[in-house]
C-alpha cells in the first residue's frame, strides 16, 4: 500500500457503543456500511450491489455536470382542493423535514455538454406521491425542453397518484403523457429511468412511456402492490413479479443500468437521440 494511500472503512458487525446514524445496515446482505463509504460508492453496497434509496438533489449531482443543475419552479407546493382533513398541516410538515416543495425537482442541465430538462421524484416527500404540483412540474419541465430544443429525463420513485388531491391528482396522468406526446412531435427524446419503488399512476402514465426505459437493479416496478394483484387474480405470482429484472424480460424495460454507470450512459443515449 502506498504512504498515501487512504485504508477502507471495514463494514463491522454493529457493536452495543456505535453512535445512531453513523452506520446502515443492507436490507439484502445484512452487512453494516459506514455512512461514509456508502456516500462515496453512490449509495450502492460494496458487497451486494445493492441500490439504496436517494433523494433528489444526491440523484441530480449523480448525473449532472459540476455546476450546471439550475432548478425550475421551486416554491411551488399543494393546495387542499378537497378538504382533506389534516393534508395541510402534513405537507407543511414534510416540508419542514425535508427541505422540498413537493416530491419533485425540476430544472435544467447538462450530461456530458448534451442540454436536457431533469425531473426527480423524491420518495421521502409523502412516498413520492404524485398531486397537482409533481404533475405541473413535469409538465411545465417537458414544455420548457420544447421551447429550448432539450432532452428530457425523468427519473421516477413514486407510490403513485396521492389520494388527498383525488381527481386533480389522477389527471395529472393524462396531463404529463400529452406534454410528452408533444415532446415526441418535437423529434426530442425522452429517457424514463425508474428506481425503487415506481409503482400506481406514475407507472401508469409517464414512466413508462420513454423512448428508452432504464431501470435500476432490481427495482420494485408495478401498478398495484404483489398482495392486491394476487388477491385480485386469485393465481400465484411467479418468482421475481414486478422486480427490473422481470420487466425486462418480459419487455417493459429496455436496459437495467447500475449506478455507477449512469451519467455515461445517460450522456451517450443524449448524444445518439438529440437531433442534429
Amino acid at each position: 500500500m502506498g504512504i498515501f494511500s487512504k485504508p477502507r472503512l471495514r463494514s463491522l458487525d454493529r457493536r452495543e457503543d456505535m453512535p445512531e446514524g453513523l452506520w446502515n445496515k443492507c436490507p439484502d446482505c445484512d452487512a453494516m456500511i459506514h455512512n461514509l463509504e456508502l456516500h462515496q460508492n453512490l449509495h450502492v453496497c460494496q458487497h451486494c450491489g445493492h441500490h439504496f434509496l436517494v433523494g433528489s438533489h444526491e440523484r441530480i449531482d449523480m448525473i449532472a455536470d459540476t455546476g450546471s443543475f439550475e432548478e425550475m419552479d421551486a416554491g411551488l407546493i399543494s393546495a387542499n382542493p378537497l378538504g382533506f382533513n389534516g393534508y395541510t398541516e402534513k405537507t407543511a410538515i414534510l416540508r419542514e423535514k425535508t427541505g422540498l416543495d413537493d416530491a419533485v425537482v425540476s430544472g435544467r442541465l447538462t450530461i456530458g455538454g448534451h442540454k436536457a430538462m431533469i425531473a426527480v421524484m423524491d420518495f421521502k416527500f409523502f412516498a413520492g406521491s404524485m398531486g397537482s404540483v409533481v404533475g405541473e412540474k413535469i409538465t411545465r419541465a417537458i414544455e420548457t425542453a420544447i421551447a429550448e430544443k432539450r432532452g428530457v429525463i425523468i427519473v421516477s420513485a413514486s407510490s403513485g397518484a396521492r389520494m388527498q388531491e383525488g381527481m386533480l391528482s389522477l389527471m395529472q396522468m393524462a396531463k404529463t403523457c400529452g406534454a410528452l406526446a408533444r415532446l415526441s412531435e418535437a423529434k426530442l427524446p425522452y429517457i424514463s429511468l425508474m428506481t425503487h419503488p415506481t409503482t400506481g399512476g406514475v407507472t401508469a402514465s409517464f414512466a413508462t412511456i420513454g423512448d428508452i426505459n432504464l431501470a435500476e437493479p432490481k427495482c420494485m416496478i408495478g401498478f398495484a402492490g404483489p398482495r392486491v394483484v394476487k388477491e385480485t387474480t386469485h393465481q400465484n405470482l411467479p418468482p421475481g413479479f414486478q422486480t427490473a429484472e422481470f420487466m425486462m424480460e418480459h419487455g417493459l424495460i429496455d436496459a437495467i443500468m447500475p449506478r455507477h454507470q449512469m451519467r455515461d450512459r445517460l450522456a451517450s443515449l443524449l448524444g445518439y437521440m438529440m437531433p442534429q
